[in-house]
């Protein structure tokens, strides 16, 4: 069991015919993603295809996933179109929307999180790598891998990952998979200031999935929700967790790398964020390199095995 995804969850990708959505598009159908539609205005009708497969190029969102089934959309759509790609999705009433585009305008997407409100379709990112769900073959072939996470590194098994940063996803599901533990699922829920799903919002979704032993949450400088997510964790979760904020050597005021990781209150430090996770019971890793290590820590106070 995993969280938001299954390995049949079926996808559609807007951008499709685009270079870098063309990419990612190929390189999830090799890992046997179920990529069932293409959507790009004006080019319906189309088909794409790559080792075999052709899937269906349709005008809208409404259209691909009433023809096709699809639930989910992965989102390649330039920075100035992209708010109108998620308001589709919900109006489609999709499941669930990645969004991979990094520079949306912040004051597009507050007026999606407004549009979006109360309605069934969950947002993760943007500015996102997106989600990995292994799958049980060789490199995780036959699992569910939406966006631009390399997910032949990641493992079938029993740990959940969320993250701000792609790359330091990566290192953890990595180191992860080097110690022969496997990983329910990975979420990356992007960096910018205004996203649609929190660090709170996926540890939630972990601490109930019973398929989900252990969880690393890894964030950084900017805002308050890795503190708020430990705070949970304190008052709600006995499954083991460890935690690494980036940003220790942060300039106060100074952004650095996302468009959320500036420094602007008291518990938007590092330092503040770790002080929390220790007082929380989240197991710190001092460095990325540490991760897992941490993970295999916090397990073992907990008596709980991983892999």
């Amino acid at each position: 069991m995993a969280i938001l995804i299954k390995p049949d969850t079926k996808i559609l990708i807007q951008g499709i015919t685009g270079s870098f959505g063309g990419k990612h598009a190929k390189l999830s159908l090799d890992y046997g993603t179920q990529v069932v539609a293409g959507v790009t205005p004006g080019k319906g009708g189309q088909v794409f295809e790559h080792n075999g497969h052709k899937v269906p190029v349709f005008n809208t969102v409404a259209e691909a996933a009433a023809k096709t089934g699809a639930t989910v959309s992965a989102v390649f759509v330039p920075p100035p179109f992209a708010a109108d790609a998620i308001l589709e999705c919900a109006d489609a009433g999709l499941d669930l929307v990645v969004v991979i585009t990094e520079g949306i305008p912040i004051k597009d997407m507050v007026r999606v999180k407004r549009a979006i409100a109360g309605k069934k379709t969950r947002l993760v990112g943007p500015n996102c790598p997106g989600l990995v769900c292994p799958g049980p073959g060789e490199q995780s072939h036959g699992g569910c891998r939406i966006g631009i996470a390399p997910g032949y590194i990641n493992k079938q098994g029993h740990v959940g990952v969320v993250s701000r940063s792609g790359t330091l996803t990566y290192e953890a599901v990595y180191q992860l998979t080097e110690k022969n533990i496997g990983q329910s699922t990975t979420v990356g829920i992007g960096g910018d200031p205004v996203n649609g799903t929190s660090h709170l919002d996926v540890i939630k979704m972990f601490a109930a999935d019973p398929d989900t032993h252990g969880i690393i949450m890894i964030g950084e400088i900017g805002g308050n929700a890795e503190v708020e997510a430990a705070r949970w964790i304190k008052a709600n979760c006995d499954k083991p967790v460890a935690g690494f904020i980036a940003g220790a050597t942060a300039p106060a005021g100074r952004r650095m790398g996302h468009a959320g990781a500036i420094v602007g209150g008291a518990e938007d430090t590092a330092a503040a964020k770790i002080a929390v996770f220790k007082e929380c019971g989240i197991e710190v890793a001092e460095t990325p390199s540490d991760m897992a290590d941490a993970l295999l820590r916090a397990a073992k106070v907990k008596g709980v095995t991983l892999s």
